[in-house]
């Protein structure tokens, strides 16, 4: 156990360092960010961040500046924010690269604002469910990554009774577990159930790390087979509605709830925190969630970009791009989630971006039944938040708390998703108010951009630059020469 964690440590700081000009588009060390839209904890300023040796070293309004550095970025108008967190991206890699990588994902992730991702723990190959395992990822990330990368380790069947499997493979560094509820696709990452969640919380409660779960569970089997098997078109998204109702969501959450109570001051698993992955179902999922946190179970829940943007009515037939589980409902529904996010129940946001090759989504045949399920989207979630946002009122302090401050909190990184003095300095400066096409000559990242459900939207909010630790990574279509993001383990 101890002997894996040391091995991993020695592999990542046995790794040479490249030089600051290559992996920065900035030359210097020491240096003040200037703008008039800076989103701080206490609010949005005008004036100066200081950045010294890859952290915040102070912050100044606009009266208190001496304007005497230098060595300044000067982003007049434009807004500078603390960097995306995306605590749900499935990268793929090792194994798995055809469908994204990690050269690719942090590329996209760098030009979209993003300065930290959690890695999903399957759709690699193999999933990350063990010490040996993890190592693979690590390796598979080192020297290859444009922003900070950690990783959620997976709960399954195969190690969820074995206290001291899980043991290693959070002192190896995870900074979490990830459970399915339902199959989840991939061979390698059986489904769970609540005496499996139960043991897994009971023994994070020690670490105070969270169990993240994509909460569905199968009911009408026969209703699922009659569907797939009967007279309805698998060309038209209601086809595939009726595959994953709401109902499953709620089942899910029902279970997840008998479990959640020994999260209570108290409890078995006192410590231990639940995270319910993409919520989709507004409704009765939703309530029970809030019924729980008013207990004080120790739960929060995120929902995702697309289902705040696209509603079911608007999917037109053979259009898989837009499959996803669970999937994108109603025009009803979508109403109710931006409710709940704008009232402080849904705490967070996150990309589920789950992609695959273009083969496997069936873009030709448009078979929502037999396509992969899964979002494209990790470059685009913070122009596709705020662009679909604006509707509702959403603020910018609303989406650092969204996308920064609490994926932060959920991944453990103190000394991240905000704009303070002592924190990284990673950070994202964008344009709210300009507008683009995602076309054929926008710069996109992702491995494979044609399964983007995106494609063709007009947005508002550009990203202009993007800092990880101090370097300039990304700046207007341009990335850093070398990869030098870090992996992030927990400790």
């Amino acid at each position: 156990m101890l002997l894996a964690s040391v091995f991993i440590l020695f592999f990542i700081q046995d790794s040479s360092k490249p030089s600051r000009k290559d992996c920065s588009l900035l030359p210097y060390n020491h240096f003040w960010i200037k703008s008039k839209r800076i989103v701080t904890p206490q609010g949005i300023i005008s004036g100066a961040v200081e950045v010294n040796g890859g952290n915040i070293v102070s912050i100044v309004k606009e009266e208190d500046w001496k304007g005497k550095s230098k060595e300044l970025v000067d982003y007049g108008e434009a807004v500078v924010m603390p960097g995306l967190i995306d605590v749900h991206a499935h990268l793929d890699d090792p194994g798995r690269a055809e469908w994204e990588g990690f050269p690719s994902g942090t590329k996209a992730a760098a030009a979209g604002g993003i300065t930290t991702l959690i890695d999903m723990p399957l759709n690699s190959f193999p999933s990350t469910v063990s010490t040996e395992t993890l190592k693979l990822k690590i390796e598979a990330a080192v020297k290859r990554i444009y922003v900070d990368v950690g990783f959620w380790g997976g709960l399954v069947p195969e190690n969820a009774f074995n206290a001291t499997a899980l043991d290693a493979l959070l002192l190896a560094g995870v900074l979490g577990l990830k459970s399915f509820m339902c199959p989840s696709g991939i061979n390698d990452f059986p489904m769970t159930n609540a005496s499996h969640i139960k043991e897994g919380l009971a023994v994070l409660a020690k670490y105070r790390r969270p169990l993240l779960v994509h909460a569905e569970i199968q009911e009408n089997s026969e209703l699922l087979s009659e569907v797939e098997n009967g007279g309805d078109d698998p060309r038209s998204y209601s086809t595939y509605l009726k595959t994953r109702p709401p109902s499953w969501e709620e089942a899910a959450i029902r279970e997840l709830l008998t479990v959640t109570e020994d999260t209570r001051v108290g409890g078995r698993a006192e410590g231990a925190h639940l995270h319910v992955v993409h919520l989709s179902d507004a409704s009765s999922s939703l309530q029970l969630i809030k019924e729980a946190k008013s207990r004080g179970d120790g739960i929060t829940v995120e929902t995702c970009p697309h289902y705040l943007a696209f509603s079911a009515e608007e999917i037109q037939d053979g259009d898989t791009c837009f499959k996803c589980a669970p999937p994108i409902r109603d025009a009803s529904n979508k109403e109710k989630l931006w409710e709940a996010l704008m009232e402080g129940h849904i705490d967070l946001l996150s990309s589920d971006h789950s992609p695959t090759v273009p083969d496997l989504k069936l873009l030709n045949d448009g078979n929502f039944l037999r396509a992969w399920g899964g979002i494209s989207s990790l470059q685009f979630v913070l122009p596709v938040t705020w662009s679909y946002g604006q509707k509702y009122g959403v603020t910018l302090e609303q989406l650092a708390q969204w996308w920064s401050e609490r994926p932060a909190k959920l991944a453990g990184q103190d000394s991240k998703g905000a704009i303070a003095i002592g924190n990284h300095a990673d950070m994202v400066v964008w344009e709210p108010e300009a507008e683009f096409d995602l076309n054929d000559n926008y710069p996109v990242f992702i491995k494979n951009p044609s399964i983007s459900a995106y494609l063709g939207k007009r947005l508002s909010g550009k990203v202009l630059a993007t800092f990880v630790r101090g370097n300039l990574v990304f700046k207007e279509g341009n990335h850093a020469p070398t990869p030098c993001g870090a992996p992030i383990l927990a400790t």
